[in-house]
């Protein structure tokens, strides 16, 4: 759920990201991060990307969260407007299958950085999950929570390596 007081832009270029994008936001949830999010279009609605970036920082926000599929330039675009630190995601789909996207995301100019995580379904988590740890730098009590994350995960993977060699 959209926040009043988001610290993390969920950007994404169509409303046809959002069942992949909801990802983010049920990670952010998890964590209690405060987040918005937006269907902006780096092509069809360039001045709107713009403004949003370059509004973010005096709003609150604190790390962009872009989704994008096809050119993929949302990010870029929203990294040209912007101090703030940005994570790509690359949708898969259209004919390359999400391979133009990762190229468009990962092939930022010197000085435009965006930061690029997995294509599919593990996009969005490492996107939020990325988000808070930026966040954490500055936040003792969400590096905690992280921290306890990561521990949680680590279990998850002992129970399963117990499992295969019960029998």
């Amino acid at each position: 759920m959209d926040s009043d007081k988001p610290l993390v832009g969920i950007v994404m270029g169509s409303d046809s990201d959002w069942p992949l994008v909801k990802k983010a936001c049920e990670t952010l949830d998890k964590f209690g991060v405060p987040y918005e999010s937006r269907v902006i279009s780096a092509h069809r609605t360039p001045e709107m990307a713009i403004e949003y970036s370059r509004s973010a920082e005096g709003r609150g926000l604190k790390v962009i969260i872009a989704a994008a599929g096809g050119a993929a330039h949302l990010g870029g675009v929203l990294a040209a407007g912007t101090v703030l630190p940005v994570i790509g995601i690359p949708v898969a789909g259209g004919a390359l299958n999400g391979l133009d996207a990762l190229y468009a995301t990962v092939q930022m100019p010197s000085g435009v950085p965006v930061a690029c995580v997995a294509c599919g379904s593990a996009g969005p988590t490492n996107a939020a999950l990325l988000a808070v740890q930026i966040l954490g730098t500055a936040d003792a009590e969400l590096r905690e929570k992280f921290r306890a994350h990561k521990k949680e995960i680590a279990e998850k993977v002992a129970a399963a390596n117990a499992r295969i060699h019960e029998a």
